[in-house]
C-alpha cells in the first residue's frame, strides 16, 4: 500500500536541481495525519507545485537560449514548473473532494520533459490502496 500525500510532502523533478515541498490548499476539507491531503488535481505550477531551484532540461526554451548563447555548453537556468496534466494514477479507490486521492507512487510530467515524483509523502501513518 502506498501512502497518502500530504501538504508539506518532498518532491523532485528529474531535471530540478533541488527538492521542493507540495502545497495542497484544504479546499477538499479532508486531513490526513494532520495537514490537508492531497489528490490528483493538486497538480498546479506554482500554486501546488513550486520551482525546483534549476532546470536543466533542453526542452526548456530558457535553457535552449542560454545553451544556444553560451556556444552549445549547457547552461541551466531558473525552474519555472510547466505541469499542464493531473497526477498519474493516484489512489482510484480513495476520493478526496470527488477525486483520486494522491499517493506516493504517483508522477506529475513537466511540459520541459521532466517527471516529478514524491521523495516523501509528508507524513507516515495513512495508507492508501
Amino acid at each position: 500500500m502506498g501512502q497518502q500525500v500530504v501538504a508539506g510532502a518532498l518532491m523532485q523533478c528529474s531535471f530540478g536541481a533541488a527538492p521542493a515541498a507540495l502545497s495542497v490548499l484544504p479546499l477538499n476539507r479532508t486531513m490526513a495525519a494532520g495537514p490537508p491531503a492531497a489528490n490528483i488535481m493538486d497538480f498546479a505550477p506554482m500554486l501546488n507545485i513550486p520551482p525546483f531551484a534549476i532546470c536543466n532540461s533542453i526542452a526548456n526554451p530558457m535553457v535552449a537560449a542560454a545553451t544556444a548563447a553560451a556556444l552549445g555548453a549547457l547552461t541551466p537556468m531558473p525552474c519555472i514548473p510547466m505541469t499542464v496534466a493531473p497526477w498519474i494514477v493516484g489512489a482510484p479507490t480513495v476520493l478526496i473532494g470527488n477525486m483520486p486521492a494522491l499517493n506516493n507512487s504517483s508522477k506529475c510530467m513537466c511540459a520541459w520533459g521532466g517527471a516529478i515524483s514524491i521523495n516523501f509523502a509528508g507524513q507516515a501513518t495513512v495508507q492508501v490502496p
